[in-house]
């Protein structure tokens, strides 16, 4: 009789559905039908969990990861569009369309003024550069090189907090204009998410909210948004239980007003004259008036660029209409990659600043980017001495230039020394020495001297851990572990 419940114990090769069946008596690390086997060459638990994924090669690893925020952000950044790529196929569809008649009003015009901005002789290009070197260094000027120095020198923890403290309202503080513009933008979408029966109120706030804004009265602006705007926005969503648009755009609105509320005027003054009676370096700040501190901080390097900055306000301005589709869906999915492309290079675990260099010169038209480490080590110092080496500073630029290819130069510089290796295609390669020797001349005839000198042919493209080695040592980045 079968045995159709199974009470006894099958003999292995013996009776019926495992006659054909063979037992395997040794373990094959190639058999899939065998889960969690144990590598004698690896120290782990005793189920072979190793409970994060892609733990073999974490920067190869395609999966996505939850062990370590700074893994999940090499993984983008090596998934990272081709910024110049992706400028160029956006400005090529920018100039068929801005011949389309019948485009939305001011439309037109906002493309045409974009496009003006890529002619540039050698002036223009010089201040182009510079306004991107100092816009993209918030914490600059004489005030704040002393609390960096301060910072480096004091082995106090908690004076280090503070000053952390200090330069956390003092990046609210000088980001209120831009704070202010992006909540006016979510409190404009929110009714887009709304019935109709909760328009009018937050019209009407909204509007009350604009003219604070323009008037700066941050006090009376938090009494508007914490009093009326938030709490009314929270009884909405307490009591239609919307989980969706609506309360994400609350989320980052309160997000914002924390940023507004902590920016203002006398939270950064105490927190200033807190740092005062922290030893000799900082006793001399209170020498400063109320008065003195807030026009030091409001003209220094990096505010007089942000103003300068035309470009970044164009194409901030023009993203906006090709993020809704205004400009087509080609222009739409290149500026979604470009500002994903810029978004992973302003990253906190990205401690390089990074530009744009878009560019028309004499006709032909060049697009790229490039990262600046101003505190590079010197690796020919060895490395003891190249990690107490000061003052170098490395440059990778990425460039691609039409009826020439694509160009990249490595160039790193300690006081007038300067070292540089341009890569780039065959064509100009055989060209190496007489490149080589007008690059000498110009750096010459700038007071540099070109202790190394390089112009060969691109084998393949340079990763940026080429160029900075150091860039993810964890005494460079910080690592969030869930």
């Amino acid at each position: 009789m079968a045995n159709l419940m199974g009470v006894t114990n099958p003999v292995p090769n013996y009776d019926g559905p495992n006659n054909n069946r063979t037992v395997p008596t040794t373990v094959k690390p190639n058999d899939t039908q065998i889960q969690n086997i144990p590598d004698p060459t690896r120290v782990g638990r005793p189920d072979a969990r190793t409970d994060q994924s892609g733990a073999d090669d974490a920067l190869q690893s395609t999966a996505l990861r939850y062990d370590s925020n700074l893994q999940v952000f090499l993984q983008n950044l090596r998934e990272a569009p081709d910024l110049g790529a992706e400028i160029l196929k956006a400005v090529t569809w920018l100039r068929g369309l801005a011949m389309t008649p019948g485009l939305q009003a001011g439309l037109a015009e906002e493309i045409s003024e974009f496009l003006k901005l890529f002619r540039m002789d050698g002036e223009s290009f010089r201040q182009f550069f510079l306004t991107q070197m100092e816009s993209g260094n918030r914490f600059s000027g004489p005030l704040l090189s002393l609390l960096r120095q301060a910072y480096q020198t004091i082995p106090s923890e908690g004076v280090r907090q503070d000053i952390l403290g200090f330069l956390k309202r003092y990046s609210d503080f000088s980001s209120t204009d831009h704070i202010g513009r992006t909540m006016m933008q979510i409190l404009k979408q929110l009714p887009d998410y709304l019935p109709k029966s909760w328009h009018d109120r937050l019209l009407d706030m909204t509007a009350r909210l604009e003219n604070g804004l323009e008037a700066g009265t941050r006090g009376e602006n938090l009494k508007l948004l914490q009093g009326e705007i938030v709490p009314y926005l929270g009884n909405y969503v307490e009591r239609t239980h919307d989980l969706g648009t609506a309360r994400s755009l609350l989320r980052l609105l309160v997000l914002n007003i924390t940023r507004y509320e902590n920016g203002g005027e006398e939270g950064l003054l105490s927190a200033f004259r807190q740092l005062s009676g922290y030893g000799d370096v900082l006793e001399g700040l209170n020498r400063l008036d109320d008065a003195s501190l807030l026009k030091l901080l409001r003209e220094n390097p990096f505010t007089q660029a942000s103003q300068r900055d035309v470009f970044s306000e164009r194409l901030a301005s023009l993203a906006q209409y090709a993020l809704r589709g205004e400009c087509g869906s080609q222009v739409q999915e290149a500026f979604q990659e470009i500002i994903r492309a810029i978004l992973i290079n302003e990253s906190v675990y990205m401690p390089l600043r990074h530009g744009l260099l878009p560019m028309e010169w004499d006709g032909k038209m060049s697009y790229g980017e490039f990262w600046v480490d101003p505190d590079a080590q010197d690796e020919e110092k060895g490395s003891e001495a190249g990690k107490n080496q000061e003052g170098k500073i490395q440059f990778l630029f990425k460039m691609d230039i039409q009826n020439l290819g694509f160009l990249e130069m490595a160039l790193g510089a300690i006081d007038s020394q300067v070292d540089l290796s341009v890569y780039g295609p065959e064509t100009m390669s055989r060209h190496g020495e007489v490149i080589a020797q007008d690059i000498r001349e110009i750096l010459k005839s700038h007071g540099l001297d070109g202790k190394s000198i390089r112009v060969i042919k691109e084998e393949k493209p340079l990763a940026i851990t080429d160029v900075f080695p150091h860039l993810f040592e964890g005494k460079r980045s910080v690592n969030v572990k869930i």
